[in-house]
């Protein structure tokens, strides 16, 4: 048996707002695929639960005018995937949800709750990152829109506050035309793990010449990251080997790894440089920069 206190059935998202703001410890659960393994586990933290999970306008994808694609945050990782509009504008999304669990897993989990539970190894964070995703939140005092950059504090932590909800990822023209990116995850297993590292790369090419780099890690540092100083290092130049081993040298200024019982600190240190310069690697190419 699962111990659930209170459970809420929210009708709309002002009820599941106005119902998390009245109870301190209440918790959303939308896909389920992380509050119900916690409170299978007995963990008490999660007994008192606010259901968003048949608040349907909050599956929507969609495309306005000015070429805003809008991802719904309860949205399945399924249903993203096989998006065309995610597919064709944004395809490192796609490429990231699809290393989440197995087929199961990814019908119910959300891409909202992957980045909202605020864990460190997110596989949809690197992409949010690079794509540099806009959230659109609704809590207390009104709608308000945060920038990912910035929304996680810290392992576990992010900066919604009690009563809050995400209800949609804003993708903006700006960060995705003409770029290319793509995401790699490393597991100790091939499939159904959490990441031990995860790599995403953005980039645009004026020639063979870096126009634009983003560079992201999940598991690299104590939140998801953008390595900032590794990214300065290509931006301006003609793409190179050379180069590539330069960025690797000031990746080291950017990340953080820890050793656990996963993987070792330089283990880590090692999987960041391998993937980051693949990653870049395989975005020029895809840029048509290199044949």
């Amino acid at each position: 048996m699962y111990p659930i206190e209170t459970y809420h059935h929210a009708s709309s998202v002002a009820d599941a707002v106005q119902a998390l703001s009245k109870d301190a410890k209440a918790r959303i659960i939308a896909g389920g695929t992380d509050v119900l393994v916690r409170l299978h586990g007995g963990d008490s933290d999660y007994g008192r639960v606010v259901d968003i999970n048949h608040l349907d306008e909050l599956r929507e994808i969609k495309m306005d005018d000015e070429g805003n694609i809008y991802i719904g945050a309860l949205a399945c990782c399924s249903d993203i995937i096989n998006n065309e509009l995610v597919q064709k504008h944004l395809p490192m999304i796609a490429e990231s949800l699809a290393t989440i669990g197995g087929p199961q897993v990814r019908n119910c989990a959300t891409m909202g709750g992957n980045i909202c539970n605020g864990a460190v190894s997110a596989d949809s964070a690197c992409s949010a990152l690079v794509y540099e995703l806009d959230m659109v939140i609704e809590g207390t005092d009104g709608q308000r829109t945060e920038s990912i950059n910035g929304f996680h504090t810290g392992p576990g932590r992010t900066i919604l506050k009690q009563g809050d909800i995400l209800t949609s990822f804003v993708a903006r023209p700006k960060n995705y035309k003409g770029f290319s990116a793509c995401y790699q995850k490393y597991a100790m297993r091939g499939a159904m793990d959490i990441a031990t590292i995860g790599c995403g790369v953005g980039l645009q090419m004026d020639g063979k010449k870096i126009q634009t780099l983003k560079i992201a890690f999940t598991v690299a540092a104590p939140t998801p990251i953008r390595c900032t100083k590794a990214e300065q290092v290509m931006v301006g130049q003609v793409f190179s080997e050379e180069l590539l081993e330069k960025m690797a040298v000031a990746l080291a200024e950017d990340v953080m790894p820890r050793t656990s019982w996963r993987a070792s600190k330089e283990f880590r240190l090692h999987i960041i440089k391998t993937l980051a310069k693949k990653q870049i690697q395989r975005a020029v190419k895809m840029q048509g920069a290199v044949q």
